[in-house]
């Protein structure tokens, strides 16, 4: 697999779509760390690590749905391996006019867009979120 980010935010778009309960996908300190964004910014109700039957460890992410809906509507990959996107804490693109959110990696680790804003700190543009 090229890109795991592209392929963990596919699982969650399609398994939002599908109206699944639950997504399931490789674990990474990566997925873990945008999980709990979206997490605390009220896109899935939970996450939780376990191991599989081989041993391999998985995340399984509870979706939130609200009156039926799912609560992420759209969830796009920004920086790609073949193409890497950086920006300054002043140039971050605000997500449908700050009604999303943007995940950053900073040096300080992920961050959503308004706390690398805050904290001054910029970094690779992973994934919008709304």
């Amino acid at each position: 697999m090229t890109d795991p980010i592209s392929d963990f935010l596919t699982r969650l778009r399609n398994a939002s779509k599908a109206r699944l309960d639950e997504c399931v996908s490789p674990h990474s300190v990566l997925k873990e760390g945008i999980a709990a964004i979206l997490k605390a910014e009220g896109y899935v109700i939970d996450f939780s690590s376990s191991q599989d039957a081989l041993g391999h460890k998985t995340l399984v992410v509870k979706l939130k749905y609200v009156d039926g809906t799912p609560a992420i509507t759209g969830i796009t990959r920004v920086s790609t391996p073949g193409r890497r996107l950086y920006y300054r804490c002043s140039e971050i693109p605000r997500v449908l006019n700050g009604m999303g959110i943007a995940i950053v990696s900073t040096s300080r680790g992920l961050m959503k867009d308004q706390d690398c804003r805050r904290n001054k700190a910029g970094g690779e543009l992973i994934c919008n979120v709304w």
